[in-house]
């Protein structure tokens, strides 16, 4: 097929390829536009870089509402637009354009976790399962009927783990759904369990004690690795990639003994893997050899 690709993230990049790998005629990738990273530096988006190396011509447009955006989405003449995180909204011009519309990737059971965080969301929410859905986009927001699903479950894996997982799902599956569309009729969502996943704000990375240390555990992972959760100490913050939940009691964010178990509502958990402000990571016993943390620290 002539395929438009748009996608931003590290998440969009294996899909990419593997329309690349499948034969399609990728003809255009659409990207937001580079921008300055941590060091100053401003640099392309993954599949920006991505695209370039595959000689696939890179759009970076800042909105796609202006008509010439539209008119020059248009005249690619795609059959199909392939959608993975992209991160601007789709005009329904857009949408019509190419000839079987738009087909997104999107990371979570529809109509659970509509949204712009749906893997950590889940994580957050203790759900059991998430997955990845190949779903005809629509005005609304991700409201489209789904033509295939993937299913797996969350267990005790990271927002990173998660990410890349469903990222291959997903790129296996939108390879599928292309090879034979009329195999893969849309399907509306149902109407009952609509959940939404707010953006993440870089604030829910601290660590709350006054939940249970299973919701904090959860923090964790869903944070892994990024925004990166963290709780404060000496006036220093202190990231924590792996933590354990643990029966123990305390008042709510008190270290418990000399291992950094920390109360929380209801239990406690141990920090496995933590990270001072410039330094590399480590377990939690390197840290306190360095770094002291003694019982009866309110957190």
């Amino acid at each position: 097929m002539r395929i438009i690709f748009m996608g931003t993230p590290d998440f969009a990049v294996p899909v990419l390829d593997a329309l690349a790998e499948a034969g399609h005629d990728v003809v255009a990738a659409y990207s937001q536009p580079p921008r300055r990273g941590n060091r100053g530096k401003v640099a392309p988006s993954p599949v920006h870089a991505r695209a370039e190396t595959l000689g696939i011509a890179v759009r970076t447009p800042l909105s796609l509402r202006e008509p010439r955006a539209q008119a020059d989405f248009a005249a690619w003449g795609a059959d199909v637009a392939v959608v993975a995180a992209y991160g601007l909204i789709l005009p329904l011009p857009v949408l019509a354009a190419p000839r079987l519309g738009c087909l997104n990737v999107h990371g979570s059971l529809l109509p659970r976790w509509r949204g712009a965080a749906p893997i950590q969301r889940a994580i957050l929410a203790g759900d059991a399962e998430t997955g990845v859905g190949i779903m005809q986009m629509e005005a609304g927001l991700d409201t489209g009927p789904v033509r295939l699903e993937g299913r797996t479950p969350i267990l005790g894996k990271t927002a990173g783990e998660l990410t890349a997982e469903l990222s291959a799902m997903g790129a296996r599956l939108m390879v599928e759904v292309l090879g034979d569309t009329d195999r893969y009729p849309a399907v509306p969502q149902p109407v009952d369990g609509v959940t939404y996943a707010a953006k993440i704000d870089k604030a829910e990375a601290r660590l709350d004690f006054s939940q249970t240390a299973e919701q904090v555990e959860r923090q964790v992972r869903a944070f892994n690795p990024a925004p990166g959760a963290f709780f404060e100490v000496h006036g220093e913050r202190v990231r924590v990639h792996a933590a354990e939940a643990i029966t123990e009691s305390g008042e709510p964010g008190t270290v418990r003994d000399d291992r950094l178990t920390i109360a929380c509502g209801e239990g406690a958990i141990r920090p496995v893997l933590v990270q001072r402000a410039g330094r590399g990571v480590m377990t939690s016993a390197e840290l306190l050899r360095g770094f002291a943390i003694p019982e009866g620290t309110r957190l």
